[in-house]
């Protein structure tokens, strides 16, 4: 799904990151970058403050969450993406920013997978599939994206449940996107993983005009208040 022969602007080319310079650690984000973050989003979508904030986080924890989504729906195998373990830049122009992962980042697997039995460091055996949906969860929500919530939360006054909404949003999208290529249902998929992360009344799945699942918001992410206005697919306004 991350492979060289696909270039996905948001993403590392090749997912992993294996020279570093030019790159700092999603800690920052936080922190020392926030400023930055919120600049760059102010600019690209002419937004006021809120809204930049806003938008900011909604592409953030879209290309921040796929790795683990889509590692967790295909194939049980969830990288761990603590801040620590992420890495940004501000590089390419195209989208707002653009994710990888460090080379030695671990990765959560179950016991009966191939990789458990290699005694690789790099690989986490955990005992069952709610032991993984856990770790997905420590490692992407509580170390990751609630620290960089709370500081977006604390500089614009954002509500969190309109937040976590685009995190429901994102998670249920990187599903539904990639169908083909994860067994079983994509609609129990999404429920798994809202569950895990404790926003499963944020979206619902319904059908569109040609019967397919899409993606139905009870929050808002405030494109529409943009000096263009957008009013996105699933929007909770319409």
């Amino acid at each position: 799904m991350f492979g060289n022969s696909t270039e996905i602007a948001g993403l590392a080319p090749d997912l992993l990151v294996h020279q570093e310079a030019g790159w700092f650690r999603a800690t920052e984000l936080g922190n020392q970058k926030l400023d930055l973050l919120l600049e760059n989003a102010g600019r690209r979508w002419n937004a006021q403050p809120h809204a930049a904030a806003a938008l900011a986080w909604k592409a953030y924890t879209y290309w921040a969450a796929l790795p683990a989504v889509l590692g967790y729906a295909s194939a049980r195998r969830v990288p761990l993406l603590s801040s620590e373990n992420v890495l940004v830049n501000f590089n390419d122009p195209r989208p707002l920013l653009t994710l990888g992962l460090r080379a030695d980042i671990p990765v959560a697997v179950l016991p009966n997978d191939p990789l458990a039995l290699t005694g690789h460091p790099r690989i986490r055996v955990v005992p069952d599939e709610e032991a993984l949906l856990a770790e997905l969860r420590r490692t992407l929500l509580d170390s990751h994206l609630t620290p960089l919530l709370n500081a977006i939360h604390d500089r614009v006054r954002l509500g969190k449940r309109t937040l976590l909404g685009s995190l429901a949003s994102g998670v249920a999208y990187g599903v539904l996107r990639s169908a083909d290529a994860i067994p079983g249902s994509s609609a129990e998929t999404v429920t798994t993983l809202h569950r895990a992360l404790g926003v499963e009344d944020l979206i619902e799945l319904v059908p569109d005009q040609f019967g397919q699942l899409d993606v139905q918001r009870k929050t808002c992410c405030l494109a529409f208040t943009l000096p263009k206005p957008k009013v996105c697919k699933g929007c909770c306004i319409k």
